[in-house]
């Protein structure tokens, strides 16, 4: 069976469209739907059902996918890692939110970027949930840091940690709700404070909101921004309330800059995973930097 070919079906079914593995691999369309029917005639069996948009993989389809994907990945390090022998150096394609791949994920990796022979590069992504799996499965990325499980066989995801989600304000905000306490203010009260958020269906407010209150939020989002560190920024200048993840939120809370309005007996928690392609954990750097992570998680809090 010719590789190429192989490879091609591999990234038509990571991609799930003609169109886009056409663009990972650098040929038309025409040629990569010549190639996927030359396989299906070769195996006498459709590898793929065509839709409106995009294509699923049939039963076969899979089965193909999950054998051969994880070797062909393997050859590919080969090849790579020949195109510079001279060099020690394996690329780490990384993506998931932006606040956490930058105060927690890069710190923790780039230990592996030293001169002390770990022999790791990293190329970081900030990237939506499903964008970033998305690009996980077409190849695009080596490890995702997501708060949404994949589906499927094709990704494989690993908790990584918790995240405890904390309801602050500045201190003006605290101080005219009468916030701090165990039950925290009036809700007639907190409803009537500005909402800082990352997006304008309110996924954190709603979270903590759903969890701990049982209702949802009645006010809209006064500062929408698609960044936890400007959502920080702008609570700490009085903006209104956020809901944050403790980590982002402590130093702040520390210095008074934020007070937390509410003190629920169970905090709400968002869990990260740690997503590959199936088999990519043959590969050394994507399982140095998977273990590092892992390693480095169980110690925060």
């Amino acid at each position: 069976m010719d590789l190429a070919l192989l490879r091609t079906f591999v990234t038509v079914h990571r991609a799930g469209s003609f169109t886009r593995a056409a663009a990972l691999l650098g040929l038309s369309q025409p040629a990569v739907t010549s190639q996927i029917r030359t396989l299906e005639r070769q195996l006498g069996r459709p590898l793929f059902l065509r839709q409106a948009r995009g294509v699923t993989p049939t039963t076969i389809g899979d089965e193909l996918a999950h054998k051969a994907a994880p070797h062909l990945d393997a050859l590919m390090e080969i090849a790579e890692s020949g195109l510079d022998e001279a060099s020690s150096l394996r690329t780490l394609h990384l993506a998931g939110p932006p606040e956490f791949i930058a105060e927690r994920a890069l710190p923790a990796l780039s230990e592996l970027t030293g001169e002390d022979g770990q022999g790791l590069a990293l190329r970081a992504s900030l990237a939506t949930a499903e964008e970033a799996l998305e690009g996980l499965a077409a190849g695009l990325h080596d490890l995702v840091i997501s708060t949404a499980r994949p589906r499927g066989a094709l990704l494989t995801a690993t908790p990584l940690c918790d995240e405890e989600l904390v309801l602050v304000a500045a201190p003006r905000w605290a101080k005219q709700i009468g916030a701090g306490t165990r039950g925290g203010g009036d809700m007639a009260v907190l409803e009537q404070v500005p909402v800082i958020e990352v997006h304008e269906s309110l996924p954190f407010v709603a979270r903590y909101w759903s969890s701990v209150f049982d209702l949802c939020p009645a006010a809209p989002g006064t500062v929408i921004v698609p960044d936890l560190r400007a959502v920080l920024a702008c609570a700490v200048a009085g903006a209104g309330l956020a809901v944050l993840p403790r980590y982002l939120g402590a130093d702040a809370l520390e210095r008074g800059d934020l007070v937390a309005l509410h003190h629920p007996a169970v905090s709400p928690l968002r869990t990260y995973f740690l997503a590959v392609r199936t088999g990519t954990l043959a590969l050394p750097h994507i399982a140095r930097a998977h273990e590092w992570l892992l390693r480095a998680a169980a110690d925060w809090s």
